[in-house]
This record gives structure tokens, sequence and C-alpha cells, in this order.
């Protein structure tokens, strides 16, 4: 039986790398996940993110956005073995009126489904995306269950969470340059 391998990619994280890190670079989401696996038999692609906020009613720029990033979303569902998971994007108020939006279930969503694969014995690797402490004990339950871990990051990546990945791998231009979508 082939060792199988699942990616866990965190969206937003994602997003802020391309934007910030490499000028807002589009790319290839399948040859992306052939090239974090390195030929390995891919089980599944999980990639996490939300829905943009709407209000109620929604503005036109709202509804556009937001029907948007469902076409999107919509169109890596229908890449092979890729699964989108949502969570919700919530408006908050700071004490002094001001507006923030914030992600909920985004995280332990993704903690959730790498503990549960790990712990069910489907996967034998776990190729994570992302900067967040927040991944941590889902990393190590993995790493307990005897999972290797490999995190791929770019530069905001937490010291912690990089340190509890068995390898390491810093998202640089040569890799983004080799994923890019063709029709740029």
């Amino acid at each position: 039986m082939a060792d199988h391998v699942a990616l866990f990619i965190d969206g937003a994280y994602l997003d802020y790398v391309l934007r910030d890190e490499f000028s807002r670079a589009r790319v290839d989401f399948t040859e992306m996940a052939n090239s974090m696996v390195a030929g390995a038999d891919i089980l599944r692609t999980y990639y996490y993110h939300c829905l943009p906020y709407q209000s109620s009613p929604p503005t036109a720029e709202e509804s556009e956005r937001y029907a948007a990033r469902r076409r999107f979303f919509t169109a890596l569902e229908r890449l092979p073995r890729f699964q989108v998971r949502l969570g919700r994007l919530e408006l908050r108020y700071g004490p002094d009126g001001s507006r923030r939006f914030e992600q909920k279930r985004v995280d332990i969503l993704l903690g959730v489904d790498l503990v549960q694969r790990a712990a069910k014995g489907r996967i034998q690797h776990a190729v994570v995306l992302a900067g967040d402490s927040d991944f941590i004990p889902a990393v190590n339950v993995a790493k307990s269950e005897g999972v290797l871990v490999r995190l791929f990051h770019g530069e905001g990546c937490h010291s912690e969470l990089w340190q509890a990945a068995d390898e390491r791998v810093k998202l640089d231009q040569s890799f983004i340059d080799a994923i890019r979508q063709s029709h740029q």
C-alpha cells in the first residue's frame, strides 16, 4: 500500500503570502499541490477559507465579491481530490467603533481534519501550508500518530509552528514561478 499524503492549506494565509511576498501572483492549484508532495499519492487537498462578509442587504460590491469568491471555491472543488472547507467571516466592532473582520472556525476545521486523518491512519504524511501558531496542537498530535509533517510557509510564519514541523519549506520565487497560472 502506498503512503498517502494530505495537504492542508490555510487559504487566507496563502492569499497573504501571494499578495505581500509575491506581487499578487496567481497560481495553478493542481500544480501547487503536485509540487508540494513531489510525486507522492495525494489522498486529498483540503483548502480552508471563508466567503466574504455581506451586510444585510448586501451592497452591489459585496454581492460581486461574494459571487467571485464562490466561483473560485467551486472551481477549486472541481479539481481532482480537492475539498474546500469553509468557516465564517464575522464583523466585529472595537471599543472605538472601528470595524474589523475575523475568520471563525477555519483554524479548528484544519486542525480537526489533520488530527482525524492522522488518528485514523489515513495518511502517513501531512503537508501544511500555514503560518499560525493555532495549528501547533494539531501538528503535535499528528506527529504523535506517526505522521510526518512538512510545513510550507512564507516570511510570516510563527516560530513555534516552524519548530513543531518535521520538515520546512519556505516559499520562494522559484517555487512560485514554477506553479504560476500559465495564462497570466
